[in-house]
């Protein structure tokens, strides 16, 4: 990470609404991500994994849930539209929140949907939520206790927390990733870390799953669709680029994808 990069992290080293969106969040980066995942999604597997997640949260219709780093919004949308949830969706980046806005409209915007911009680490409620959802977001927080701390306290007791992320082997890990972790600005944890991070934050771990072989095949599913874009070469090869290099760092071991489910078990 260069002095620039640095100067747009916050004093504890997480990432800010500038770092991000002058950054991987550029709001044509965005877009480019939005072509490979599909409409309104900037996460591993798009609709069809979003869709599987949620039904591992068993909310009834009406329940409050948080999307904590909503992206453009997808996730959300079939919340409120396929499962009857109320949906408070935050991101930090202000090029997501803007273009989630746009998406939310021509998806026809349920009333249920609360969208606004907003940092994870600054949640001020207590006891509000039935759920809370995050894809693909925590590795931009190098204070997880803090974040995990916020969270149990944003949920009732029995609430459920849900999310994936990019997650590592145990270092030492080779040149190219941790140029890579350090040029993103990315705190990783391993599976088992971040499970006993939750584990100290009050909650009851139900799973803690290393899914990095469906990652992988996500991956691959997606290098496959970038060949079929309505796209300009450049961006195809930019894009079939960065899936190339996603996919061998998984394969080479040091990259994981962790996903995570866990309850709240104390006030």
């Amino acid at each position: 990470m260069n002095t620039s990069q640095q100067s747009q992290m916050d004093h504890n080293g997480n990432a800010t609404a500038l770092f991000l969106d002058s950054g991987q969040y550029t709001a044509d980066s965005i877009l480019d991500y939005e072509l490979v995942y599909g409409k309104a999604f900037v996460s591993p597997g798009g609709k069809a994994c979003a869709d599987d997640l949620i039904q591992k949260m068993p909310l009834d219709a009406g329940d409050l849930v948080l999307d904590a780093g909503c992206g453009l919004g997808g996730s959300a949308f079939l919340m409120a539209s396929k499962f009857g949830l109320r949906v408070d969706a935050i991101d930090l980046s202000e090029n997501m929140i803007a273009l989630a806005q746009d998406r939310l409209r021509e998806l026809g915007y349920p009333k249920t949907i609360q969208l606004k911009q907003a940092d994870c680490l600054q949640i001020d409620a207590e006891q509000k939520y039935n759920g809370i959802y995050s894809r693909d977001v925590f590795l931009h927080i190098p204070e997880k206790q803090k974040l995990f701390s916020v969270l149990h306290r944003a949920l009732k007791l029995k609430g459920q927390l849900l999310f994936t992320d990019y997650c590592c082997a145990s270092p030492p890990w080779d040149e190219t990733f941790s140029a890579y972790v350090e040029k993103r600005g990315y705190d990783l944890q391993t599976v088992a870390d971040y499970s006993a991070l939750i584990e100290q934050a009050g909650f009851q771990v139900i799973e803690a799953l290393d899914r990095t072989e469906d990652f992988i095949n996500f991956s691959e599913q997606e290098l496959a669709r970038i060949e079929t874009l309505n796209a300009t070469p450049s961006v195809k090869k930019h894009l079939a680029s960065d899936w190339l290099a996603k996919i061998q760092r998984a394969r080479d071991g040091n990259q994981r994808w962790g996903q995570f489910l866990a309850i709240k078990i104390t006030e």
